[in-house]
């Protein structure tokens, strides 16, 4: 009797080891429910800042005629930096937050934030108010990549998280496109405050994420809050031993204190893939606030008639989305150094090939490609450090490091305008960012493998 029930507890156990294999399995391969879920409220808080980001472009010509501020250039140009400036603050502070108290929380946080900021700005009584608003919406703003791209990583099968995050991060470049198109078509009509209210709409949206959104497994795990993750897990028939096997920082920890999270970016292990991926952010960030700001002038000023600068916006964020997509499907299967380094050559080389007067076909092709290998890159490279770091120290890691990239996004537009003030070689503008996707491809190459042997 006893030989047989030990029989039978030996099958069970092997059926049940079989079983979470095959479970495990799954969750590698295959894409649930709940990464559609966490995916799709992640893409849409994604939307909602690419159209925060986009808007201070698209009604800059309005409010520079709007006759009860009458802002002078520089005015107007520093209004645009202070969403920068509180975007820098936002990604480090908000970003270790995160690790700290939770994504949901601070998503939650931050869309609230920034909406609120969006809504007031459509009230602003004049351009000192109208500045401050758009200052605290960036620190909302700053807070949302860090965060989205933690949970994005987390709930997405290992073998697809590169495709994924790229599904998720469309919604920054398509709402850089929506931005424009309520542009093209509503604010000659309404006005430019119309524009900020659109804005404040995704507040509507965080009951449902209240609701629906699920806290990261992983960041419960690595602060062993177990009971909470296996109420989830169950919820969503998730193994919480293939989460585990994921937090190789846990293994022989237990009974250790756990250094800092921004502590241990700059450990013995991490300082030389810190510094790399910040080197890389600054010069990612520095192409893409400069080219968004200055191309269609230095387009113009090169005897480009290319049109209005909002074809140039729909070129750039059109060619990220859809590049960004088959950016993340091939760093699923080479690897992502190596398409991200290709990827910033390309952009840097496609720069430098704009200062060469040539046919439309081949300019908007340029552009294309400069669209995908800057935005588009830089969503990759997003997605990449989420996936290097530990699930304690991930937003930490990417807020840091966005935080950095932000001093080279501020830097991008001030030197182009400098050379132009200083009557520098119009090829000079074009060079300085052909320059800064070199080094940027470069870079990349120096960081070293994880901790895991796997990236």
């Amino acid at each position: 009797m006893g030989r047989n029930s030990h029989s039978v507890d030996s099958s069970y156990s092997k059926n049940e080891t079989n079983s979470q294999q095959e479970l495990n399995n799954l969750e590698r391969k295959s894409i649930s429910g709940i990464t559609y879920l966490v995916v799709a409220i992640c893409w849409f808080c994604m939307l909602a800042e690419g159209f925060d980001l986009a808007i201070y472009g698209a009604v800059l010509p309005t409010l520079m005629e709007y006759p009860a501020w009458s802002l002078s250039a520089a005015q107007a140009g520093s209004i645009g930096s202070y969403a920068l400036i509180g975007m820098l603050i936002g990604a480090v502070c908000v970003g270790t937050l995160t690790d700290i108290f939770g994504r949901k929380k601070i998503l939650v946080f931050s869309l609230t934030l920034f909406s609120i900021m969006m809504a007031l700005s459509a009230m602003a009584p004049s351009p000192e108010m109208f500045g401050l608003y758009r200052f605290i919406g960036g620190i909302g703003c700053g807070g949302i990549i860090p965060t989205v791209s933690a949970l994005t990583i987390e709930y997405s099968p290992i073998k697809r998280r590169s495709m994924m995050y790229a599904i998720m991060y469309t919604g920054y470049a398509l709402g850089g496109v929506f931005s424009a198109l309520v542009a093209m078509f509503f604010m000659g009509e309404y006005g430019w405050r119309l524009m900020f209210w659109v804005g404040a709409v995704p507040i509507l949206v965080v009951p449902f994420i209240l609701k629906y959104l699920p806290e990261s497994l992983d960041f419960l795990v690595a602060k062993n809050r177990y009971t909470e993750a296996e109420r989830i897990a169950n919820r969503y028939n998730i193994s919480i031993e293939s989460i585990k096997e994921n937090q190789p920082s846990n293994k022989g920890q237990k009974g250790k204190s756990k250094p800092n999270t921004v502590a241990t970016l700059f450990s013995k292990q991490n300082i030389r893939a810190t510094l790399f991926f910040w080197a890389t952010f600054f010069m990612g960030l520095f192409m893409i606030y400069g080219l968004t700001t200055w191309l269609p002038k230095m387009m113009r000023e090169a005897g480009y008639p290319l049109g209005s600068s909002l074809g140039l916006l729909l070129m750039l964020n059109l060619s990220a989305a859809a590049g960004a997509l088959l950016a993340g499907v091939a760093a699923d299967r080479w690897g992502s150094k190596k398409v991200i380094s290709i990827s910033y050559f390309l952009a840097g080389i496609s720069i430098a090939l704009l200062s060469l007067k040539s046919s439309m076909l081949i300019v908007y092709s340029l552009v294309g490609i400069a669209g995908f290998g800057t935005i588009g890159t830089t969503l990759i490279l997003n997605a990449y450090i989420s996936k290097y770091f530990d699930a304690e120290n991930r937003a930490t890691a990417l807020g840091w490091a966005l935080g950095f990239g932000r001093i080279g996004a501020i830097l991008g537009p001030i030197l182009v305008g400098l050379f132009m003030s200083w009557k520098f070689d119009l090829v000079m503008n074009f060079y300085v960012f052909a320059f800064a996707g070199i080094i940027a491809s470069l870079s990349v190459l120096f960081i070293p493998k994880n901790n895991y042997g796997k990236i």
